[in-house]
């Protein structure tokens, strides 16, 4: 994937704030969903744009989706990711997401709060 086709999935309000929730780590489709308060149908092609455009990579674990950065262990995906960190944090809009991430987080209704101190997923029982 080329440089042109990343440059086009990051064209987009809503793919960038999908990318600025990713940052915090493994989301299920339904958490980015219920985060940036969008129609499945409206994140759903957003995110397989950003599939598309080699961002995000997905994998299938039961009814759910869960996607997360792609190539973050590349320098280019890092450089390119690491930028756009520092971008989001002056942005308002971003700040804004991430407090209703931590938030549904902290209610259990997203899939990040299945994560134990050490980032690893909890086996639910």
């Amino acid at each position: 994937m080329g440089v042109v086709e990343r440059f086009q999935g990051l064209a987009d309000a809503t793919r960038l704030r999908m990318i600025n929730l990713l940052n915090e780590g493994e989301l299920c489709g339904c958490d980015i969903q219920y985060v940036l308060n969008l129609s499945q149908p409206n994140v759903s092609r957003h995110l397989t744009y950003l599939k598309r455009s080699a961002l995000v990579t997905d994998s299938r674990r039961g009814n759910r989706v869960f996607y997360r950065l792609n190539g973050i262990d590349d320098a280019e995906h890092k450089a390119l990711f690491a930028y756009l960190r520092e971008a989001f944090g002056s942005e308002k809009v971003f700040a804004q997401d991430k407090r209703r991430l931590q938030q549904a987080v902290r209610k259990g209704a997203c899939s990040l709060s299945e994560r134990g101190a050490s980032g690893s997923r909890r086996q639910r029982t």
